[in-house]
């Protein structure tokens, strides 16, 4: 990467996110965030997640507890674009926005900005997610993934099917760790886009979508929480440094 690049891209980062190791973290994951461009645009999920997760790289001290996920312990680590593996060699696997690892939990954490209002949802679950190595605490989730295969389950703005791959995935990360899987599902919630309001109405059916996946998988091995950008960084008090921070997201960012 040149070195004009490099003063470019790290102009996309907030103070205090180490910028090097983060494009060394999206340089080396699926979504060719960096070179494509993409990690620029206005409507960047990447964006908001690695300068959100990014910050706490080096002081996991300070991270604060996920809505809903307080119980899981502190942080002891965590990381930007996180790749929880299948139990296979080869093909593709699941990269997730970012991992927090505390003594006893993987927490998983899917981010999303624009996504649920912009893009169309398809279905693509390839028959290598039936392979029965998830174990038999997860056939909620083999339940969801036979139904939106079918038509028989549909969304119009959560991508479920990208949620299930993800807690597959978790499911087999968390037992090669030995710790309990998670899967966070964090979403921003703008007013418009490109000059468009995005609707009320919208907005309370992604939310209503995303009850509905969690209220199909409960009891499943992999937990799924969710919470808003707004509701969780409204928690950020504890620190004076992380409040600051939090100002600076819903600044720059308007999540």
């Amino acid at each position: 990467m040149t070195g004009l690049l490099c003063m470019a891209m790290n102009d996309l980062f907030l103070a205090g996110v180490p910028s090097a190791r983060m494009l060394q973290r999206l340089q080396a994951a699926g979504g060719n965030e960096v070179a494509s461009g993409k990690l620029a645009h206005p409507e960047s999920s990447a964006a908001l997640a690695v300068n959100t997760f990014g910050w706490f790289a080096e002081r996991p001290s300070l991270f604060p507890p996920l809505p809903g996920c307080e119980h899981v312990g502190t942080a002891e680590c965590v990381e930007v674009e996180y790749c929880a593996r299948f139990p296979w060699s080869g093909g593709r696997h699941p990269w997730l926005d970012a991992a927090v690892f505390t003594n006893t939990h993987l927490i998983g954490v899917e981010s999303k900005r624009y996504e649920p209002f912009r893009d169309t949802k398809s279905v693509s679950l390839s028959p290598s997610y039936d392979r029965p190595v998830w174990g038999e605490n997860m056939n909620r989730y083999n339940a969801v993934r036979d139904a939106l295969r079918s038509g028989e389950l549909k969304f119009e703005h959560l991508d479920a099917a990208q949620l299930v791959k993800h807690a597959y995935g978790l499911v087999s990360e968390g037992r090669r760790l030995g710790k309990l899987p998670v899967l966070f599902y964090l979403f921003a919630e703008p007013t418009e886009r490109a000059g468009q309001t995005i609707s009320i109405g919208d907005l309370a059916r992604h939310r209503a979508e995303i009850a509905a996946f969690i209220d199909a998988v409960s009891g499943d091995e992999v937990t799924v929480v969710s919470a808003s950008y707004l509701e969780w960084l409204g928690t950020w008090t504890e620190s004076a440094e992380a409040k600051d921070h939090a100002i600076a997201l819903r600044r720059n960012f308007n999540p």
